[in-house]
């Protein structure tokens, strides 16, 4: 279970979620197309980003996203913005560079190794908190599968993926490995002093 670098921004945001616009398949690809150019563009001489010449709004609204490279099935990088504090294409091509060349995890990806990477876009919906009155109605609230799941408590904070419920399929568990991504005590999703927030996800590769 490869754990995420991530960027934990906090404010409000007025839009709903229910209100982002969706992204169709010609925008996936110009999005995947943007961060492989971003990439390249600092390891191959003259190499330009390829940003779209006439973004659709869905590429301009402030939008939380990771992207996430794999070396022959293997992660070699991931850096993730949660909270929508730029354009998601802003936000790809910033995150595209860090998780190649800034991911304390990893050494810089070299030239060498571009045509054996592989990019995964993953966008976010705004995160929302998430009510609830003790452990157990949180774990009947939240969707395995669906539900990107954010922890804070006091300075410390974690996050899955929604795509982690795959790796963690009972609730129990997931909440416990959550606590303690994030330095905290195993058991401190039940406590009232803690925030829950959950998000969705939408993502497509190469």
């Amino acid at each position: 279970m490869g754990s995420k670098t991530i960027q934990f921004v906090f404010r409000k945001e007025k839009k709903d979620v229910n209100q982002l616009s969706a992204l169709d398949e010609r925008d996936k690809h110009l999005l995947l197309k943007l961060a492989r150019s971003s990439i390249e563009s600092e390891l191959i001489e003259g190499e330009k980003i390829k940003r779209p010449a006439e973004p659709k709004p869905a590429m301009l609204e402030k939008r939380g996203c990771f992207v996430t490279l794999h070396k022959r099935g293997v992660l070699r990088g991931c850096i993730g913005t949660i909270e929508p504090i730029t354009s998601l294409l802003a936000n790809v091509e910033e995150n595209s560079k860090n998780a190649a060349f800034k991911d304390p995890r990893f050494p810089s990806l070299t030239k060498d190794e571009i045509s054996d990477i592989d990019i995964e876009i993953s966008v976010l919906t705004i995160p929302k908190k998430l009510s609830f009155v003790d452990g157990e109605d949180l774990k009947r609230k939240l969707k395995p599968g669906i539900h990107g799941v954010i922890l804070s408590q006091g300075w410390h904070r974690s996050t899955f993926l929604p795509q982690v419920w795959v790796q963690l399929p009972d609730k129990e568990e997931f909440l416990e490995c959550l606590c303690q991504k994030g330095c905290m005590e195993k058991t401190s999703w039940k406590s009232s002093d803690t925030t829950v927030q959950i998000y969705e996800v939408e993502y497509f590769s190469e």
